[in-house]
């Protein structure tokens, strides 16, 4: 296997995007994971993301993790992918656990691969910008073999709702360390981390299996050999259900909080410019993504029967249901 064909991507789509609640009910009531809906009647944003991985791997290592209480969604959603590269929780328990289980199943396909983590629920207007962030995130991997590589985005206001990572100072390789964490600062605190040229924390990071594995150890403990040995007992059996069990028990761990912010020595962390990036986790953040769009927020295009299969709609159209919900207000 070549050095380039190494690198991995993965796409984060098990949560349960409950913030957004109120805008992603279906016609029944039912509330449909954000990843599965569009922002204006276009592609569903799962779709959006796994075309970003596709800059970085080749198809037949673009993976997604998924939960399993989401399969009428994600089964039909996700018919482009090899079955082997839809990772399936038994359920949500953090997203230390979902890396934890990517990982897992990554290296035991290859070994020497390296593997970046993009979230699913994210807006980008300028894709070939962060498409440029992500190609030189990967060449980064191989100047921080032993650490966790994240991307930063240059912001474009002082937004409170987001985190902010403070990078500190500048490396051989250009990438920069990281100073701090500033997590949903209040609006004063959020324009003094704007004009000190902050950048948004967009959850997009990189490392190699061995240096995922190794972070995962240290601050997951025994936890980390249980997932193994479930896996491996799974693996054997006619009748898997080591992992299921394993998850039953499982406490729930954000990566963020409990693996990254603990290892601030093994970060690094370069720099996207402003790309019309934006996350889209609250209803005021996605009334705000199309108030600053406006005629330029995208559509459901017209495409071949072909890309129409792979690129589905997204089941709820989120523009479509704030304006409903602000009519109703």
């Amino acid at each position: 296997m070549s050095r380039a064909s190494r690198t991995w991507a993965v796409v984060l789509a098990a949560g349960e995007g409950t913030r957004l609640a109120s805008l992603t009910r279906d016609a029944v009531g039912n509330s449909v994971p954000k990843q599965f809906c569009s922002l204006n009647g276009g592609s569903a944003l799962v779709h959006d993301a796994l075309q970003r991985a596709r800059h970085i791997a080749p198809p037949e290592q673009v993976c997604t993790i998924v939960a399993q209480q989401h399969s009428r969604y994600w089964r039909k959603a996700l018919q482009s992918l090899s079955p082997r590269n839809v990772i399936v929780q038994p359920q949500n328990r953090g997203t230390a656990n979902g890396v934890l289980l990517c990982v897992l199943a990554i290296l035991d396909r290859d070994p020497l691969a390296r593997i970046v983590f993009l979230p699913a629920d994210h807006f980008v207007l300028d894709e070939s910008a962060l498409a440029r962030a992500l190609r030189d995130l990967v060449v980064h991997l191989s100047h921080n073999p032993d650490g966790l590589t994240l991307i930063g985005i240059e912001p474009d206001e002082a937004d409170p709702e987001l985190g902010y990572i403070v990078p500190g100072r500048t490396l051989s390789d250009g990438s920069r360390t990281v100073a701090r964490f500033v997590e949903k600062p209040p609006v004063h605190i959020a324009r003094e981390l704007f004009n000190a040229k902050a950048l948004w924390n967009s959850f997009i990071f990189g490392a190699t299996g061995s240096a995922l594995l190794g972070l995962l150890r240290l601050y997951m403990g025994a936890s980390v050999d249980d997932m193994a040995t479930a896996l491996a007992r799974d693996a054997q059996s006619a009748q898997p259900s080591a992992l299921m069990e394993l998850y039953e028990r499982l406490r729930a761990v954000d990566f963020s909080r409990a693996i990254v912010q603990q290892a601030p020595q093994s970060l690094r962390v370069i720099t996207s410019p402003a790309c019309g990036w934006n996350d889209l986790g609250t209803p005021r953040r996605v009334g705000d993504t199309l108030r600053r769009l406006g005629d330029n927020a995208p559509r459901l295009r017209t495409e071949s029967r072909a890309l129409r299969h792979m690129l589905m709609p997204g089941l709820i159209n989120l523009a479509a249901q704030h304006a409903r919900m602000a009519l109703a207000g």
